[in-house]
């Protein structure tokens, strides 16, 4: 007989190597063949709901590392829901309409926008984004994100324009929508208004000029010899100045230089000395209160107009000089304080940022072009006190990447400051995580100006106004609910199709056409108004999810755009904030905490990683870092986490393999009758389980990630496993001691399958059918384990506890044993050990040579009577030596029994006795 066929090793169908990037896509396409979305949800229906909103991406380009980080993440909390009592149904979204899309088609494409209609411009960015959009679903897929991936939303859809014009309405009906001339955020680039989640901030090289107004009417306060001094980057701002504006409570100085006699702020004049090099040529001739300077009357330096003294609390000491250039079509504050004075809005710059015949003599010009001549021109007069240029931070258009400017037009608004303090009380009962997002979204939503809403864009939904012949605009529920309707059945493109009147309700009439005739606002919302309009179009427009949602999970840059928008429009409508919870994430640098790019050459890519990894090394990834944070991705660190994937697909294979022949429902061991080891390792389970589970709970998928990977790699691989081995090699098939091991095995990768299913979805499918006794077609359809509670217990952790931190010891003692080459494999050891009184009590009871895996194991007397010779750790001495007899041929244990049994000469006498009861024959 050759005594290795009654050697019990591991059989399993599970193989070694992952090979994810080709195993992957079958899964995918078996869950696809089982609609597994679908059976997920029939099987938790009716239990009670958890809606994570999707937020949506912009349907443009492949997906990059910030996109696979979101949605993995999205895609961990829904999977681990319907897993844990919960019904969550996933729908995926996709925002689809703006620039990007148009510029893709001008400069890509090659469409000529202008040499065709805006309604056929249209259907192209439909096509193109319909394009994009199934582009980005094969690859959110092959993340292995589960969703309802055949029925997602999108802003273009008929039903969801519907919505949103019903949002519209709502905000009109209650007053929160006007028209208004005033500056705005513009891009001259896009030819279009922003809002404030357009704009990002990047460095701007400007000139810096000073600039001296003469007095005209110094209301008694200053004389006609006197100049008031202004600061700005902006020189071609100057032909729209109206008017300067000062602090009423700030002193202000008049300071003689040589001839001239300048107005400054006192709290300025130290910086000003130097900066204007007035060296010690000058001196205070007098000082006052700003309230003083209220409605002087100044001269503007290069045209025959005033330029009035007005007051206002925008003004500070941070720099220029206290006296501030006012052009209230140029500038949100200039604006409010013009109001406030009665000021006109002069703005001679238009659509394409070029200077209009209002700027008399830079008529044609660029505004940034201008800049020069108009330097010039007060040079030219006398009115150019210094020149300089200066590198700042400077707003720019986030889509084109160029400069934007204020500019006063006539614009829609959202009126915020009418139910601001809603929008702050709404925030106050927002979960937010981390909890510093609360302040972010309070802090902006406080200090945040009314939102810009009009677009002069053609691809995005059109503002549903009418206007009257008289031109006054027309917006009732009639109107309102018609256009919606209308939306519905046909789409949004018939607004640029269709007759005016036809897109009325049959027999319209208003006072503000006598004869009939209306026209209709030609601009679109703002994207954000699109995005920002779910909670309605989806939430409420859909019968499986519900407003408020449980959840928006997106990137911390959505507090100034898709949170900050739904919140507003929901509030608006409902009273309410569109979500529950707010849970943020970070940006995906490389490894070196850089922003990815092309020009660096660090951009990794999600479509690479998963060709050459697997997409469950991506979603392992994602669950290993702290994501509410930035967070670092290079092929060293995925290196590492693929190395962390090996160690637990190993121990699910050890598992698997060492379950061959096992019946749960007939051959489980109760806990009962489990040996001490075995049931200390279920409580250990157990332990893990309600660690994980709280994990998961809280969004703490690190804390998952290291629980898992130490519980496979410390109690399951480096101790368990390799204490089992002997046990599970050698003794009989139907042994007590064999059958509890694979026993807590089974309950152990049955637990583990369904603890990493969120994360490693592929694996804990492919693991499922291989686990004996598992029901089901998937993982995906069983529920969470829950960590069970043991009574009794607590001694024995605490033995088994010490016992693993002995073993280490024992460990450490063989391995400088293995080094000076007194033994090699620890089978070939034999242990003397000299335990302190405490620990002997405990080793007394314990199998010393299956615990250390020696061939044998002694406890030799008390620690204060080791020899010199001795490993000296803690609580114990420890002496190693070769063992004394023969190599058993079945189980490789060093025995002097080895030969005792004449029929099997070659075996120790255990293994004899087992070969002989077994497998004689």
């Amino acid at each position: 007989m050759e005594y290795k066929d009654t050697l019990l090793m591991p059989k399993t169908e599970f193989p070694m190597r992952g090979n994810l990037p080709n195993r992957e896509p079958d899964m995918q396409n078996k869950w696809d063949e089982m609609n597994i979305y679908e059976k997920v949800q029939q099987r938790t229906k009716g239990r009670s709901l958890f809606v994570l909103h999707d937020g949506p991406p912009y349907a443009n380009g492949d997906i990059h590392m910030g996109h696979a980080l979101n949605k993995v993440l999205k895609d961990i909390i829904v999977r681990y829901k319907s897993m844990s009592g919960y019904h969550a149904p996933y729908v995926p979204g996709w925002d689809t309409h703006g620039l990007p899309i148009e510029t893709a088609l001008t400069k890509n494409k090659k469409v000529k926008r202008k040499e065709m209609s805006v309604a056929d411009f249209r259907k192209l960015c439909e096509e193109y984004a319909l394009e994009q959009i199934n582009r980005q679903r094969e690859q959110f897929k092959r993340l292995g994100v589960r969703g309802d991936w055949e029925n997602p939303y999108i802003t273009l859809n008929k039903e969801y324009e519907a919505q949103q014009i019903k949002v519209f309405g709502e905000m009109a009906k209650k007053g929160y929508i006007y028209k208004g001339l005033k500056p705005v955020y513009w891009s001259p680039s896009s030819e279009s208004a922003l809002a404030e989640a357009e704009i990002e901030y990047h460095d701007k090289r400007s000139p810096s000029i000073y600039v001296a107004f003469p007095i005209k009417d110094g209301k008694g306060v200053l004389e006609g010899d006197e100049k008031i001094v202004i600061w700005t980057t902006t020189p071609w701002t100057i032909p729209a100045n109206l008017g300067i504006t000062v602090h009423p409570d700030l002193e202000y100085s008049v300071v003689q230089v040589e001839q001239d006699k300048f107005v400054v702020a006192s709290g300025l004049l130290e910086t000003l000395v130097n900066e204007l090099e007035w060296n010690n040529n000058y001196k205070v001739v007098k000082t006052f209160k700003g309230d003083q300077l209220e409605n002087v009357v100044a001269t503007h330096p290069i045209y025959d107009r005033d330029s009035l003294v007005m007051c206002g609390e925008h003004v500070t000491l941070d720099a220029g000089t206290g006296c501030v250039h006012t052009a209230p079509g140029h500038g949100e504050d200039d604006y409010i304080v013009g109001q406030k004075y009665n000021l006109d809005v002069l703005c001679p710059v238009d659509d394409k940022g070029v200077m209009t015949s209002e700027a008399e003599g830079f008529e044609g010009l660029f505004y940034d072009e201008a800049n020069k001549p108009i330097t010039e021109k007060l040079t030219e007069v006398g009115a150019l006190l210094k020149l300089s240029f200066i590198t700042h931070s400077y707003p720019h258009d986030w889509r084109t990447k160029k400069p934007v400017i204020f500019r006063a037009t006539a614009q829609w608004f959202a009126s915020i400051k009418d139910f601001r303090e809603e929008l702050l009380q709404a925030i106050k009962e927002v979960e937010w995580i981390p909890t510093w997002g609360e302040t972010r979204l309070y802090n902006m939503v406080r200090d945040r100006g009314d939102w810009c809403i009009s677009r002069q864009r053609a691809w995005g939904v059109p503002i549903p106004i009418f206007y009257g012949e008289d031109g006054e605009p027309i917006i009732t529920d009639e109107t309102i609910d018609h256009v919606s309707a209308l939306f519905r059945e046909h789409g949004s493109n018939i607004w640029f199709e269709w007759e005016t009147e036809k897109l009325l309700p049959e027999g319209f009439t208003s006072s503000h056409s006598p004869n009939g005739k209306f026209t209709r606002e030609m601009d679109i919302m703002d994207v954000w108004f699109d995005s920002g309009s779910s909670h309605q179009a989806v939430l409420v427009e859909r019968d499986d999810l519900q407003r408020p949602a449980d959840l928006y999970l997106e990137g911390s840059d959505q507090y100034r755009g898709w949170f900050n928008s739904s919140l507003s429009t929901s509030v608006a409508v409902s009273g309410k904030a569109p979500y529950k919870g707010v849970l943020s994430h970070g940006f995906a640098l490389d490894g070196e905490g850089r922003k990815m790019s092309k020009s660096l050459g660090n951009v990794v890519v999600p479509n690479d990683v998963m060709k050459q990894l697997g997409a469950d090394i991506l979603r392992l990834w994602v669950a290993s870092v702290d994501y509410q944070a930035d967070v670092r991705v290079s092929d060293n660190i995925l290196k590492q986490v693929s190395e962390v994937y090996r160690k637990i697909r190993n121990t699910f294979r050890f598992l698997l393999g060492n379950l061959n022949g096992f019946d749960p429902k007939t051959d489980a061991v109760s806990i009962e009758d489990l040996p001490e080891l075995d049931k200390y390792m279920l409580v250990k389970l157990h332990d893990v389980i309600g660690k994980v589970n709280k994990a998961y709970e809280q969004y703490q998928f690190s804390n998952v990630y290291h629980a898992l990977n130490n519980f496979c790699t410390v109690e399951l691989s480096s101790f368990y496993m390799d204490v089992a081995k002997d046990t599970l090699y050698i003794d009989a098939p139907n042994s007590h001691a064999r059958r509890s091991i694979q026993t807590v095995m089974y309950e152990t990768v049955v637990a583990l399958a369904k603890l990493v299913s969120p994360i490693l979805s592929h694996t804990a499918d492919e693991v499922w059918p291989h686990i004996p006794g598992s029901e089901g077609e998937s993982v995906q359809l069983t529920d969470m384990p829950n960590a069970e509670t043991f009574t009794n217990v607590e001694d024995l952790v605490q033995k088994w506890d010490h016992l693993m931190n002995v073993r280490n010891d024992v460990l450490k003692a063989l391995e400088n044993a293995r080094n000076e080459k007194k033994i090699g494999k620890s089978l070939t050891a034999q242990i003397a050990l000299y335990p302190t009184k405490n620990l002997m009590t405990i080793l007394e009871n314990v199998d010393l040579q299956k615990l250390f895996i020696v061939s044998q194991a002694t406890i030799a007397g008390e620690k204060v009577t080791a020899p010199e010779q001795a490993d000296i750790y803690n609580e114990l001495a420890i002496v190693v030596e070769k063992a004394e007899g023969k190599t058993c041929e079945r189980c490789w244990v060093v025995s002097k029994t080895v030969g005792e049994n004449e029929d099997h000469p070659t075996l120790c006498t255990s293994c004899a006795t087992i070969v002989t009861e077994h497998y004689s024959g």
